[in-house]
């Protein structure tokens, strides 16, 4: 595994997974990349390599184009980029309905969708565990906020040519929801690399797990950050 040979940080974003579930935040990636670089200030690490998905992504690129010395090397997996976000499924969250729909409609809809962005039949486990933290009043809050700070201008502002990081797009390439296209694209522009690993769809990290550390392994470099 990765934190075999390097430190590793492994961060929920506010609102998602066992963070903290709340109202009234800023769920943008605008606001979530000033939150990384005070984590970052906070834990006292000057560079780093960074490795994302999905709206994860989003936030990396913002953080890498605007601190550059800071970021060495730069993975994104079927990250929001460009103007590929946000997709249907999403926006349709942050509607009004959201925060008062019952919880067994929202775990039938969400977990719907999760099961789509894996590839054949995901373990039960896998769906049940990304559904779970938002099966709650506050929960279902917090995702409906999560939603609707979604906003494709936070990507197409990026100033893709400032960031100076080695760069990989590592991709579940027959994802739906971020097309390998976006990773080719990051890729072209960033002087970086593109792998897509077949069998894998949008959780590309849970459908090829061995296959996904190993290219990790390959690409990052101990000590580089």
């Amino acid at each position: 595994m990765i934190a075999e040979d390097r430190r590793v940080i492994v961060p929920d974003l506010l609102g998602y997974g066992n963070s903290a579930m709340a109202d009234g935040f800023d769920g943008s990636i605008r606001a979530r990349e000033t939150m990384l670089a005070a984590l970052l200030e906070e834990l006292g690490i000057g560079t780093v390599s960074i490795v994302s998905h999905d709206i994860g992504g989003g936030v990396a690129l913002r953080y890498a184009a605007h601190h550059p010395d800071a970021v060495a090397q730069l993975v994104c997996s079927n990250a929001v980029c460009y103007d590929s976000w946000p997709v249907e499924f999403t926006t349709d969250l942050g509607l009004p309905g959201t925060a008062e729909m019952p919880l067994d409609d929202l775990e039938e809809q969400v977990s719907a969708a999760f099961t789509l962005g894996a590839y054949g039949d995901p373990d039960p486990a896998f769906v049940e565990g990304l559904t779970a933290p938002w099966l709650s009043e506050a929960g279902r809050t917090s995702l409906a906020r999560c939603a609707v700070a979604t906003n494709t201008n936070h990507a197409t502002e990026i100033d893709y040519d400032a960031i100076t990081a080695d760069f990989l797009a590592l991709w579940g390439a027959g994802d739906d929801f971020q097309p390998i296209e976006y990773g080719e694209r990051l890729a072209a522009g960033l002087d970086g690399g593109v792998v897509g690993l077949d069998e894998a769809y949008h959780w590309v990290m849970a459908d090829r797990p061995d296959a996904y550390v190993a290219e990790l392994r390959e690409f990052l470099t101990p000590g580089a950050g």
